[in-house]
């Protein structure tokens, strides 16, 4: 007999995927990874679960782990003179049960030696991090690395969960605005919600994070997993995370933003 647990998994799976098929007929939104991270948000926040979309705990970066990669990679041979491109994000970006060179972060790096040799990236990213916890931590990081440019991509746990849009909107603000304050240029990365969060939180949420950079007069990436959407072969088993190979087009995707801020 399965638990209440697996029957309620078994039932969220049901109805995402009926999400899915809506959302793809109006060719809105992030496909099975997102109908499914959000089923997955409301049976582990039920048994008061990991606060991002799918378990981490075994998985999630923490804060002190955050802040060692990035030290690592400063003692990495990296010239000192090179000027530091900051990534505050959550799972999308901390490579989420990938080795770390393995994510669209550490493969920008990579890129940069060759198109943009001044630059390096320093993912301060962690799995199930929300925008009150970026808002948290935005200053001593600022401080930490003082960086050229800050890569912004929070929200989509605060979106799972169904957190009210002006909390989150306060908190990018906050991100972006201690951001520029240090001289630094900014990249808002956005996220979409599947369809059964209503279309008026939907919508408003999708249109926030252009709303804030073009108030703030920052850069703007509409939507992170755009180029993948629809693809379910390009996220892991657990129908939430991008596959390792589906890194490289993420990392090209965001260039295709970021780039263009390095030649200025």
């Amino acid at each position: 007999m399965r638990s209440s647990s697996e029957k309620l998994r078994a039932l969220c799976v049901r109805k995402a995927l009926q999400s899915v098929m809506v959302l793809r007929a109006l060719a809105l939104g992030m496909g099975l990874s997102a109908g499914l991270a959000a089923c997955s948000s409301a049976d582990t926040g039920a048994a008061g679960g990991a606060t991002d979309a799918a378990p981490v705990a075994t998985q999630a970066r923490t804060a002190g782990q955050a802040a060692a990669a990035t030290a690592e990679h400063s003692r990495a041979g990296t010239p000192s003179a090179a000027r530091n491109v900051l990534v505050m994000g959550d799972s999308l970006s901390a490579a989420y049960n990938l080795a770390a060179e393995q994510g669209w972060v550490a493969l920008l790096d990579a890129r940069m030696r060759a198109d943009a040799p001044g630059f390096r990236m320093v993912n301060a990213s962690i799995s199930g991090e929300t925008t009150a916890g970026g808002a948290s931590r935005i200053d001593a990081a600022l401080a930490e690395h003082r960086p050229a440019l800050v890569v912004i991509e929070l929200g989509a746990n605060d979106g799972l969960r169904g957190l009210p849009l002006e909390e989150t909107r306060a908190n990018l603000e906050r991100m972006v605005r201690a951001s520029k304050a240090t001289g630094a240029e900014v990249l808002v990365v956005g996220m979409r919600l599947p369809p059964n969060y209503g279309p008026a939180y939907t919508e408003g949420f999708f249109a926030m994070f252009g709303e804030i950079a073009q108030a703030e007069g920052v850069t703007h990436l509409p939507f992170l997993l755009e180029p993948i959407a629809f693809d379910e072969d390009a996220f892991q088993s657990d129908r939430l995370h991008p596959t390792a190979e589906a890194q490289p087009v993420l990392a090209d995707h965001v260039w295709t933003a970021l780039g263009p801020m390095l030649a200025d």
